[in-house]
């Protein structure tokens, strides 16, 4: 388990699956991810089992101190030749949006991307109009590196999507 200030990070279970799914059809939070379809049980259940096979892909179940599950977030597509990983991130208990949970959460990831994995690079991609994450990667250090010109179409209209990312020489304990 990986302790940040506020959060606890700590493996999936399969207990953990039907929360995934309530937040995963919730459209509020889908907003800013790429998923789009409905999702069902069985279709996580089987992200789940294809999850325990991958070595490359690492998720988190984000807990507040008390244990409570508020999100998820991961290391993606771990490229371990170049020291690199992709980041995603959603705080699906929408009562602890806006309260540093999701900052304490990669600040918790990152230091252990860095100092334990020895990652040099962590990258993202976020929509343009999701301004609170971009805030929040900002805050853990995260640079905007380009633009990916209506790359997304949301809601009868494209937009751009940021890609950002961290270096271990840049980042802020």
């Amino acid at each position: 388990m990986l302790r940040g200030r506020k959060v606890r990070l700590r493996a999936p279970e399969r207990e953990d699956l039907p929360l995934f799914v309530r937040w995963l059809n919730d459209t509020e939070v889908t907003r800013y991810l790429t998923l789009y379809w409905p999702l069902s049980m069985a279709e996580e259940e089987q992200w789940f089992e294809n999850l325990l096979k991958r070595e490359n892909d690492r998720v988190f179940v984000i807990e507040t101190e008390e244990g409570k599950p508020i999100g998820n977030m991961g290391l993606h597509n771990i490229d371990w030749k170049n020291r690199k990983a992709v980041l995603g991130i959603f705080i699906g208990e929408k009562d602890y949006w806006g309260k540093g949970y999701g900052t304490d959460a990669i600040k918790t990831l990152l230091r252990f991307a860095f100092e334990e994995l020895n990652l040099n690079r962590v990258e993202l991609r976020v929509f343009e109009f999701n301004t609170r994450a971009i805030r929040c990667y900002e805050k853990c250090g995260f640079v905007t590196e380009g633009r990916l010109r209506q790359s997304l179409f949301r809601n009868g209209r494209y937009h751009d999507e940021l890609v950002m990312a961290v270096l271990r020489e840049e980042w802020k304990v």
